[in-house]
């Protein structure tokens, strides 16, 4: 079974094993029917059996929808409030006072010398700060008319290019209020992605921080003729000479107060309608220049609706963390569906939201520490880091700790395939681990990429939490499936969210068929209220993704391959895309082929490649430091950690591991990587080889490793 296959490995006696299993065998025994009276599971249980969707009709390719909106998709969170103006109107009258946005006051800043003679930046923080909804509320409003003194009009685009924090969700409301379109970069774009997204959007103003403005507006400015005003978050920066003429800088603050005194009068500000264009979000996309979504206000709240129904008792007691960008469409509905129920969120950053964390000072707190949220969202490239980072602390444990990990883990594992919880081991053994991340989350929400069943499982016993795995595009407001927090199965996205429907489309070339057995597969379609409006000046590729059927709903061609399953769950097998024809015809699909790999204790990242001119598959890896360095001395092979990399010994015996695993995961021999290239360094968003959501960029890792790909493929491999 998969759970046995994700079991860790124990050197215990194995007469001492059998007596250790008798004794979880009595003691399962005994503490069953209290559980089970106790603990409500028997409805949990019962709900994680029930069919989640079915088909609308029984014609092949018919949507499924929720079974919970079988006869109507839902589109309103709250009647009445059908832009993102009313639905913050109706928060901030029903939860006035209390707490909204927090933020961490930092105490002292000082630079850390590390041995290589690098210079680090610490800081030590303080407690979170809070603002309540009445204080958002009126910092919106003063922003939004400071904006229209500076003459921002309704119906125009504003950019906003600035990390997760506080100021960027009163920036996003002041935004939606007065009805001006808000353009969303990410701050890890290059320089030429800024340009283009600025210059097409034709913005005049753009709001920043300081640090953004110095390291990469500052570059740029002069190839955005339009820009006018440059309003930095965080207070006024130093100007610099050689600063064009005619831009203006101002701070937000001083903004907030030109709105605070203006005259509206009688003028009545311009109010959006619901099919008005509230985001214009750029994509840093696998492929190509970024794309514009136009996101109107009815997309995103349909959206987030479907969202906050997967998420149960979701109230004023949860705390959320807020580190993503918000620039994504994850992290910026999670935090809408946070604020329209009156949550709390505490904003963090990747550099700060642990104590380990890169700029936090040891022995001082972490964000989560201090924070100690009830829900969080990751991509899997965070919690496949959090995974690693906590086995390689188990195998550094005694021998004793680590096989009382190790048994506690399979018990664990085992309990959970079966719906049952461990109290007793979620106290003594997991506690611990748990605190990484405040010792406080019931929900994680994942999304993004896909996330490997190892991987969930290690999340769902360690942090004794469901992991609410979504899936979602840009283009459908981040709004597809969730799955339900009593399902504990692995390897599935879940059923379709209340607002939307999914069909599966017949890909030939590819042969999924909605008819195949046991299962339907093919390319997934979703339609519904949160299918955005389509791309920014680019009918062409609009009119290419989206489509309208004869009943006038829209429909968005994802490029994903999926199997609905018998309770109605999708689940992702594949990717256009991704899939290449070999040389003798047989079709390899990347993402499999690195999905069986990323998760070995050796591969920090890895990319797969293929060519059609070729017979064999081929890769690019990212090697964890820590553990070649281990295999290279074992092996005796000496040098600096570039030599190691780029020793064709070392290649040899990565290969030699990575086709050990392929062979454990069931791949087929064709896709096993014949030849691999080892990456000296890691690949983050800042080098422009994956996305902010730490995706693959499939074109520029290409271009990027053209030379070894040449010399990969530069002689046949017998």
């Amino acid at each position: 079974s998969q759970a046995a296959k994700m079991k860790l490995k124990h050197n215990i006696n194995p007469v001492l094993l059998q007596f250790i299993n008798f004794i979880v065998l009595v003691y399962t025994l005994v503490t069953y029917i209290p559980w089970y009276i106790l603990s409500g599971s028997k409805q949990a249980i019962a709900k994680a059996k029930q069919v989640k969707a079915r088909p609308v009709n029984n014609k092949p390719g018919g949507a499924y929808r929720s079974v919970n909106s079988l006869h109507c998709l839902a589109s309103v969170l709250y009647p009445g409030c059908d832009t993102l103006d009313k639905v913050f109107k109706y928060a901030k009258t029903k939860y006035k006072d209390k707490k909204l946005l927090g933020t961490r006051e930092i105490l002292k800043e000082e630079d850390e010398i590390q041995p290589s003679g690098k210079v680090f930046k610490k800081v030590i923080l303080g407690k979170y700060t809070w603002l309540s909804y009445e204080d958002v509320y009126i910092k919106a409003v003063n922003f939004g008319n400071g904006l229209a003194v500076l003459g921002q009009q309704p119906k125009t685009n504003i950019a906003i290019f600035c990390e997760t924090r506080a100021e960027w969700m009163i920036a996003a409301q002041a935004c939606f209020m007065c009805n001006y379109q808000l353009v969303t970069l990410y701050a890890t774009l290059g320089g030429p992605a800024i340009v283009h997204g600025l210059n097409e959007t034709e913005v005049t103003t753009i709001i920043t921080s300081k640090e953004l403005m110095q390291t990469k507006l500052k570059e740029i400015v002069s190839q955005v003729p339009l820009l006018r005003h440059i309003i930095t978050v965080d207070g006024k920066p130093t100007t610099w000479s050689e600063f064009p003429k005619g831009v203006i800088v101002h701070t937000m603050a001083s903004v907030q107060a030109m709105g605070a005194k203006a005259d509206i009068g009688n003028k009545q500000p311009s109010r959006p309608v619901p099919s008005d264009i509230a985001v214009i979000m750029y994509t840093s996309g696998s492929t190509g220049i970024p794309k514009g979504v136009m996101i109107s206000h009815c997309n995103i709240i349909a959206g987030i609706t479907g969202m906050a129904e997967r998420i149960p008792n979701l109230g004023e007691k949860d705390i959320y963390i807020g580190y993503l960008p918000l620039a994504h469409v994850l992290e910026l509905s999670a935090e809408l569906v946070c604020l329209s129920h009156g949550c709390r969120i505490g904003y963090s950053s990747p550099q700060t939201l642990a104590d380990q964390s890169s700029k936090i000072k040891k022995g001082s707190k972490g964000d989560v520490t201090t924070l100690k949220p009830t829900l969080m969202a990751a991509v899997p490239e965070i919690m496949d880091r959090i995974y690693k980072n906590v086995m390689n602390k188990v195998n550094e444990m005694t021998s004793f700790q680590r096989n009382l990990f190790i048994l506690a883990y399979n018990y664990k594992m085992e309990q959970i395939s079966k719906g049952y919880t461990t109290p007793l081991c979620d106290s003594l053994i997991f506690r611990k681990v748990r605190m990484l991340l405040g010792g406080k989350i019931r929900v994680l929400l994942c999304g993004g990429a896909p996330l490997s069943a190892a991987t969930q499982r290690f999340m769902n016993i360690c942090f004794c939490c469901p992991v609410g795995q979504g899936y979602g595009l840009t283009e459908s407001a981040g709004a597809g499936t969730i799955t339900e927090v009593w399902d504990y199965t692995t390897g599935r996205v879940g059923a379709p969210l209340v607002c939307c429907e999914i069909k599966l489309m017949n890909w030939e070339e590819g042969g999924y068929y909605n008819t195949d057995k046991p299962y339907p597969r093919g390319e997934i379609l979703i339609g519904g209220q949160n299918v955005t409006v389509g791309y920014y000046k680019n009918e062409a590729r609009t009119r290419k993704d989206f489509t309208v059927d004869e009943n006038g709903q829209r429909w968005l061609h994802t490029g994903d391959i999926g199997e609905f399953q018998h309770d109605g769950c999708l689940k992702i097998i594949d990717r256009k895309k991704d899939l290449v024809k070999l040389q003798a015809g047989e079709y390899v699909s990347l993402g499999k082929v690195e999905a069986a790999l990323k998760n070995l204790p050796l591969v920090d990242n890895i990319c797969a490649y293929a060519s059609s001119f070729h017979s064999y598959v081929i890769g690019f890896v990212v090697p964890n430091q820590k553990e070649l360095a281990e295999l290279a001395r074992k092996k005796g092979f000496k040098g600096t950690w570039e030599e190691i990399c780029n020793s064709p010994e070392m290649e040899k015996e990565v290969l030699k591991v990575l086709a050990e695993a392929a062979m454990a995961a069931n791949l087929e021999k064709f896709e096993i990587p014949v030849k691999i290239r080892l990456s000296p360094d890691p690949w983050t968003p800042e080098t422009g080889l994956v996305t902010d959501a730490f995706k693959l960029k499939r074109k520029e890792l290409t271009a990027f490793y053209q030379t070894d790909i040449d010399r990969m493929y530069g002689k046949n491999v017998k």
